[in-house]
């Protein structure tokens, strides 16, 4: 009980500037989502690292795997590891693309249907027991502004990499521009 109650009072911070005080805040909500994902997964005897690509799997329908990657933001050796370990367990199967046949399409099976019923039971379950004081309001804004802050990270991010993708200009390029 101590340890519930040490964790449900704010943590003392010292004064940052704000944007090293909200990297702080983004470290310790992906630790209490980390802690939430193992939590949910011991309850239903299944490792964390599945729950994420079964819920994708559920919200998305069919995808290929190079999707599931970039859905989940690592790298598709990661994601063949998780989606082999629900293939292998009977959660998910491959199938092959009917349009393109050298590709290998990912849905989930009945089992793995199950599952996303199940877990969202739980999911509803701790999160209406987390957000009891709050009103709907508090929450659809707190899922707005993360959804900002994730949109803000991911464009920063992305930012350098899609212009490493943008050809360099080239001196008849540049010539054509005068």
């Amino acid at each position: 009980m101590a340890h519930a109650a040490a964790t449900s009072a704010a943590p003392q911070h010292r004064s940052q500037p704000p944007a090293e005080d909200l990297f702080s805040a983004l470290e310790e909500l992906a630790r209490a989502q980390r802690e939430a994902g193992l939590h949910l997964a011991r309850r239903l005897d299944w490792p964390r690292a599945g729950l994420g690509v079964v819920r994708l799997l559920s919200t998305c329908g069919p995808v290929q795997l190079t999707d599931v990657a970039a859905k989940l933001r690592v790298d598709v050796s990661v994601a063949s590891r998780q989606v082999s370990q629900l293939v292998d367990a009977g959660y998910v199967r491959r199938t092959v693309d009917a349009a393109d046949r050298r590709v290998r399409v990912l849905e989930l099976t009945e089992q793995g249907e199950a599952l996303t019923e199940q877990l969202a039971v739980q999911f509803a379950e701790m999160l209406g027991g987390a957000f009891t004081l709050w009103s709907p309001a508090e929450i659809a804004q707190a899922s707005h502004q993360v959804r900002r802050v994730a949109q803000a990270i991911t464009s920063a991010h992305d930012a350098p990499l899609d212009a490493a993708l943008e050809p360099p200009l080239t001196a008849t390029d540049e010539e054509g521009t005068h």
